[in-house]
């Protein structure tokens, strides 16, 4: 027996058990109340603390390779086992290159192997030029590499990521439907976002809350919107993207109701800050795409969070470099960067607002921010779960400990964050990944780069029809080969 954790609370459902967890070679093996007879070579007393399985972020942007100036992935992965992750799930746009087929595939993970606290999956890249040049098959070559899921922008990311058109994101929901793999988006009409931009400017409008106007909530429903009937047309699974909107909820709900192959995540930003408050204060450092919006958005996520209309929660950590990209001579609402970091304050924000407010129950609490990714994206119950097998990844929460954020404390080069100076009560204190402390709370990082490894896709999950989310089928992985015999 290599590590035994004492005396830890783990969930049962909604309540809390005081166990034993044994682990051998980074897998949990056993749970038992009594431990006399064993020898293990390492004991950690929990001391009735919250643990719960390792929580999981599947939505970043490291930037390495090729931003570095933003964020490296050492920085990133740092930040994120200081906030309580095990693991993180990378997106293809933020890198040089964009990961859009077997090679760029190849040229991200290359430089970064070494540089990794976390353990980390990764999204693959489709484009609108992807499908005007009859480059889709290129879906197969990063399905091989084990993938995640798809994403796409309606709006434009990056320039070596070209967003889509309306006819482009349908023909890549009908190629990206023969596997079975979700396919993420990035929900906002581009000509609403872009007419609107251009006119606030034009009449002068250059205060924080005008971006929040300018990509209006309208801008978000009718994007979702398409994206709901396109999935019903190509039998697609769509996954709606740090979703803003009360509007975009009902959208959802309804849709899972009538058997829509979708699901949906929000962020932290979007259950806690408004675009009124946060921008008039913050301006560009609380400016987001899509942007932060009123409180009665706020409160509605919370509802479909807790009722399942929200499947889970990820970051959309993006940051960006103060002096050159958010707080530069001639900054502007307009012409500043549009991303926050949010990794080391995502399960916080969840434990003191969510579950110590009574907005999340425990089980739902462990679904949003471990289960329910790890099954969409593929990688449970190795990931996310407490089951005999399962890799030994668990995230200590201290219910009690109250603390204030503070940007210029974070493990991220950004040092800045829309929640600075928040305070909140519950932490998480400890992080093991595969049976090995990775933080600790009083002496911060202990883990060490390379130590994080990559995660491939283990299975293809396929929703079941229903409006909750919790039937899933195992399927055969359907390479470019097995699509063509069907």
């Amino acid at each position: 027996m290599d590590l035994i954790l004492k005396n830890a609370n783990i969930p049962q459902g909604d309540r809390q058990v005081l166990t034993n967890i044994l682990v051998n070679d980074g897998k949990i093996v056993g749970y038992s109340n009594d431990i006399s007879f064993l020898n293990p070579a390492k004991v950690i007393d929990i001391g009735g603390k919250l643990v719960v399985p390792g929580c999981i972020d599947p939505h970043t942007h490291f930037m390495d390779p090729g931003f570095t100036h933003r964020e490296t992935f050492a920085t990133g992965s740092r930040s994120a086992i200081a906030g309580g992750l095990t693991t993180i799930i990378d997106m293809p746009c933020c890198s040089k290159p964009s990961v859009r087929d077997g090679d760029s595939f190849q040229k991200k993970i290359g430089p970064i192997r070494d540089q990794a606290y976390v353990d980390y999956c990764f999204w693959g890249g489709m484009t609108g030029e992807d499908a005007r040049e009859g480059w889709l098959d290129n879906i197969y070559p990063q399905i091989d590499e084990g993938v995640v899921a798809f994403k796409v922008y309606m709006t434009p990311s990056v320039p070596t990521f070209p967003r889509v058109s309306d006819a482009e994101m349908l023909e890549i929901f009908k190629n990206v439907a023969k596997t079975g793999l979700p396919i993420g988006v990035h929900a906002e009409n581009y000509d609403i976002c872009t007419f609107n931009s251009k006119k606030l400017e034009k009449e002068g409008r250059f205060d924080g809350p005008a971006w929040a106007e300018a990509r209006s909530t309208l801008a978000e429903k009718v994007a979702i919107e398409l994206i709901i009937s396109f999935a019903e047309a190509t039998d697609a699974r769509v996954h709606v993207v740090h979703m803003t909107t009360k509007e975009g909820a009902e959208l959802v709900k309804a849709a899972k109701k009538r058997g829509v192959k979708v699901t949906a995540e929000t962020c932290p930003h979007y259950l806690v800050l408004n675009a009124k408050d946060s921008m008039s204060e913050r301006g560009s450092f609380a400016k987001i795409a899509p942007p932060l919006r009123g409180k009665e958005d706020n409160e509605a996520h919370w509802q479909a969070l807790a009722d399942g209309t929200i499947d889970f929660v990820g970051t959309d950590h993006a940051p960006y470099e103060i002096a050159t990209e958010k707080d530069f001579p001639g900054a502007t609402i307009w012409n500043t960067f549009p991303g926050i970091p949010g990794v080391e304050t995502m399960v916080p924000i969840l434990v003191s607002e969510g579950l110590n407010k009574g907005r999340l129950s425990l089980s739902r609490f462990v679904e949003v921010t471990s289960r329910n990714a790890a099954i969409h994206y593929g990688i449970y119950p190795k990931k996310g779960s407490m089951e005999i097998g399962s890799d030994a990844d668990f995230t200590v929460i201290d219910l009690h400990k109250e603390y204030v954020v503070d940007e210029q404390k974070t493990e991220s080069m950004a040092k800045y964050n829309p929640l600075h100076g928040m305070k909140l009560k519950g932490k998480p204190v400890q992080t093991i990944i595969r049976g090995n402390v990775v933080y600790e709370d009083e002496k911060g990082v202990v883990g060490t780069a390379g130590y994080g490894q990559y995660v491939p896709r283990q299975s293809i999950q396929r929703l079941d029809r229903s409006f909750k989310y919790e039937k899933y089928e195992a399927v055969k992985v359907e390479t470019k080969e097995t699509v063509k015999q069907n």
